[in-house]
């Protein structure tokens, strides 16, 4: 069982965290969803589409123009109170590695801490065991926020994503974070070439026989674009690939650019996993 912001998901319910940036330099939208005012419409767009959880970041992941911790407080909190009031039963997250942004975003409604960068900031997990909110434990391989890597390399990549995720896990619970909501993320691209992200995903097996639910964020990633020699625009078929994949071997959470995409492809997989019934079935019965 999962459960974040006050809703309890079955093992058989594949969610989406639908991405919502409010950054005017993300590498996918380029900033589209900037503006306050836009950004509230793509929640809008993306609850009616089937996201159950919405993630909103105030810095993008890249490197790029610094942004310190007050002008990120400045994109997300007040973001936070509005998703809030107007969708009461949406689960909140906020990607941040910040805790002085996660216990102003936890004040404002937040109910779940997406922490892309692997526990930099040792006192975010604090903070969400303070709120009693969930947390998503990345793995980077130890890279420091917004850097590529370089060279990067591992014995074993997917041994050390288990070792520093359920690490990362361990402690959140120790923290008091209720385990039934803390989440692993192998982190493709993050701290990793692209053969380390397509090992991450072919070996996900091993972080699903953790217990622990896991998140994976495949979205039009680099990996994805280098696998196929697709440019950012051409990477949705990559992406609905290693979703399907994903979901199959048991991932529970998939962040998302294309929601309505993203949503077909795991009802499919569902219903030949043979969780969910399809929608209508009158073929051979007429």
């Amino acid at each position: 069982m999962l459960s974040l912001g006050g809703h309890d998901f079955g093992d058989d319910r594949p969610l989406i965290m639908a991405i919502v940036n409010r950054t005017p330099d993300s590498f996918y939208d380029r900033g589209e969803t900037f503006a306050f005012e836009t950004a509230l419409q793509r929640v809008r767009d993306v609850v009616r589409d089937g996201a159950e959880i919405v993630d909103i970041g105030g810095v993008k992941a890249a490197p790029g123009e610094p942004v310190d911790t007050a002008e990120e407080l400045e994109r997300t909190v007040s973001f936070v109170a509005a998703v809030r009031a107007e969708f009461p039963d949406v689960v909140i997250s906020v990607d941040t590695w910040r805790h002085e942004v996660g216990e102003a975003v936890c004040r404002a409604g937040a109910d779940l801490l997406n922490d892309a960068w692997g526990g930099w900031d040792p006192e975010l997990v604090e903070v969400a065991g303070q709120f009693g909110v969930g947390v998503v434990c990345t793995h980077a391989g130890g890279a420091e926020p917004r850097t590529r890597p370089h060279r990067v390399t591992y014995d074993d990549v997917v041994a050390d994503i288990l070792e520093r995720t359920v690490g990362l896990a361990e402690r959140a619970v120790a923290a008091g974070v209720p385990h039934e909501s803390v989440l692993i993320d192998p982190g493709h691209d993050f701290g990793k070439n692209t053969r380390h992200s397509l090992e991450a995903s072919r070996r996900l097996p091993e972080m699903v026989a953790t217990g622990w639910s896991v998140l994976v964020s495949l979205s039009n990633k680099d990996f994805v674009g280098e696998t196929l020699d697709r440019p950012l625009e051409e990477r949705l078929i990559g992406t609905l690939a290693a979703t399907s994949v994903s979901a199959w071997m048991g991932a529970r959470v998939f962040r998302a650019h294309n929601v309505p995409e993203t949503r077909q492809t795991l009802d499919m997989v569902a219903s030949i996993r043979g969780t969910r019934p399809p929608a209508r079935s009158v073929r051979g019965l007429a």
